[in-house]
């Protein structure tokens, strides 16, 4: 009988009797796959994004270039390549599992190659598979979006996100049947299917044989087949947050009591990472062996009725054997090294007010803005919108529901009707009454004691019309703080005109290249923020402005490296957290945007008040938890 024990069991024995062949492939194919298949795969598919000659940097752009031909044709291949290298691995790690030798470097090597051999049809296998569950969600695609579009496609993305109506309930409660049903249906065909790879590498037949082979193998047994892939894929899911969770709770608490002396620090933080690194990457081993393992013992126990593959003859593993694994405890070693030399103490990072103070105070107001001054902010990102009669309004969203309650767009309102929207009741009683300030208005009161990142929110048909009204009343602005500082008596009251040079202290931001583009022709001093929730390789040239704003879960060391490289600021957006704001400035961040500036300010504050060792060891644990 079948039980997710017995199966278990197979996997541990069937991993423990090939340890050292699997860990000799294991190599291999990281190495040929790291070297080759994946930078010729990741060139090869920025090519096909670049030719679509779009720019996708919001997931709306994305999803519209997924409509076209083009578009769905670098899904597939994107699909199709990583589970080919997947198929690749398992494929290569079931012929180590099934065919034992007595020379365990050469068996890895005959099992890369027989797995390579296999390409053309692992290839079919996989565009079989795949293809057929992206069929199968194809027209539950097609119902989600349609009712997406009759219930909430009139209604402002950001005010769905933040109020969730009840018609955003009834929009889940309506697609929750369709996409239960697909679920279910999609994991039914995968468990049928489950042993089709080892079918194609093990007998050698071809993909839809191998497909049927699978499904009479697994007929009768799916419900206990089911249940047992799902128990241990969590279990081998689970295993290396476990261990990295584990070692962190034994062993970095020690690291706080060793004295604050670099020559002691930096060989225990040196060691530390080593250790960390090995047992990370044998935990991940583990589990990318256990997985293909997994598929294996299924296999003989329903092909064949053998409980595992038979064990292989001991052998000593030989020179190249130990010299693999010496070169897994090398690269541990330097990447521990890279960790601790690239650790650099680094605390100068611009605090930015996301539309002001806005945990604190109504958003893109004036308290928000004044209280953003208070907090400490050095720059305060607000949005401006146009009204009906062109002026320019400090506004997110394109309607007034969300704030006030009110369905009315912003840009079919003069400003003496918006001069009458109360846009602070909804925050709390002392802000009732709060009205949307002008961008004039604003200007004259962050002058001379803050800047503004102004994100330009065009509505369809007035993009170079918001961008020239913009830039005209930053041109005032510049005129009246010339008159103020050519009044003034003293230096303390020039400083209170503000700078004339606007383009020091004021930045223009847009979630467009287009708008951008139309900011630099009208506008060629001010600098230029790119707004980007995606960073898609081939898909985000880097130029044309002069710092990138990114979502803060896609920026990371290569992100940096590539905006030094370009001579480009990096901005975080949006960064709430205390311990993810520490991180981001250690990967060294230009600027931070956040709804509270006030947080930020302590924390540099700590940050700056902390020695070197104390810095270091913070920056270590912000590392791991990373």
């Amino acid at each position: 009988m079948l039980t997710t024990p017995r199966l278990s069991g197979d996997v541990l024995r069937s991993l423990k009797h090939h340890l050292r062949p699997l860990i000799a492939f294991h190599a291999f194919f990281t190495l040929l796959a790291s070297s080759l298949l994946l930078p010729a795969a990741g060139w090869g598919l920025a090519r096909m994004l670049g030719r679509l000659d779009r720019p996708l940097i919001t997931l709306e752009a994305l999803f519209a270039v997924l409509g076209t031909p083009g578009g769905m044709a670098w899904l597939l291949a994107t699909l199709a390549v990583t589970f080919l290298i997947l198929y690749l691995q398992q494929a290569g790690m079931t012929l180590v599992a099934v065919r034992p030798r007595d020379n365990h470097l050469r068996l890895a090597a005959e099992a890369l190659w027989q797995s390579l051999r296999r390409l053309p049809a692992l290839s079919g296998l996989a565009l079989l598979q795949v293809g057929t569950q992206l069929l199968l969600i194809l027209p539950v695609a097609g119902i989600v979006v349609t009712l997406h579009g009759r219930l909430l496609g009139d209604l402002d993305p950001y005010y769905v996100q933040q109020v969730r109506p009840p018609v955003l309930w009834a929009f889940l409660a309506t697609i929750g049947p369709v996409v239960l049903g697909w679920a279910a249906l999609a994991a039914t065909l995968y468990t049928r299917w489950h042993l089709a790879l080892p079918a194609l590498i093990l007998e050698g037949v071809g993909p839809l044989r191998a497909l049927k082979r699978s499904a009479r193998l697994t007929h009768g047994w799916r419900t206990g087949i089911a249940a047992s892939i799902l128990v241990l894929l969590a279990a081998i899911l689970l295993l290396p947050l476990g261990v990295g969770a584990l070692f962190n709770a034994l062993f970095t608490p020690l690291l706080g009591h060793l004295p604050e002396r670099r020559e002691i620090l930096l060989p225990a933080m040196l060691g530390y990472v080593t250790a960390y690194g090995l047992v990370t990457l044998a935990a991940v081993f583990v589990g990318i062996a256990a997985n293909a393992l997994l598929g294996s013992c299924l296999y003989l126990r329903l092909a064949h009725r053998e409980p595992r593959p038979p064990a292989p003859a001991a052998a000593h593993p030989g020179r190249l054997a130990w010299g693999v694994e010496l070169g897994v405890l090398a690269f541990a070693i330097a990447q521990a090294w890279w960790v601790v030399q690239g650790t650099t103490i680094r605390e100068e990072v611009d605090n930015i007010a996301h539309r002001g103070s806005s945990m604190a105070a109504p958003e893109n107001t004036l308290p928000a803005i004044e209280r953003a001054i208070h907090d400490g902010a050095d720059l305060i990102e607000v949005d401006a919108r146009l009204t009906a009669e062109a002026e320019v309004v400090l506004y997110h969203d394109a309607t007034l529901s969300r704030l006030a309650g009110d369905d009315r767009r912003i840009a079919d309102l003069d400003r003496g009707v918006l001069d009458n929207v109360d846009v602070g009741g909804w925050f709390g009683d002392p802000f009732v009454g709060t009205r949307i300030p002008g961008l004039k208005e604003t200007l004259e009161r962050v002058r001379g004691r803050a800047g503004l990142v102004i994100e330009l929110k065009p509505d369809p048909g007035r993009r170079q019309r918001l961008v020239s009204r913009v830039v005209a009343i930053l041109e005032a602005e510049a005129r009246a703080r010339r008159d103020c500082r050519n009044r003034a008596p003293d230096g303390v009251r020039r400083a209170a005109c503000g700078e004339p040079d606007l383009s020091s202290r004021i930045w223009l931001a847009a979630q467009s290249y287009e708008l951008l583009d139309e900011v630099a022709r009208q506008a060629p001093a001010m600098h230029r923020i790119l707004l980007a929730q995606l960073t898609l390789r081939g898909a985000l040239p880097r130029r044309g402005y002069d710092a990138l704003a990114l979502r803060h879960n896609r920026i990371d060391d290569r992100e940096v490296r590539l905006a030094h490289r370009h001579g480009y600021a990096l901005m975080a957006w949006t960064v709430n957290d205390p311990a993810r704001m520490s991180r981001l400035i250690d990967l060294g961040v230009d600027g931070i945007i956040t709804d509270h500036p006030a947080a930020l300010r302590r924390l540099l504050t700590e940050r700056r008040s902390l020695g070197d060792g104390a810095l270091l060891l913070l920056k270590l644990r912000h590392w791991l938890r990373d």
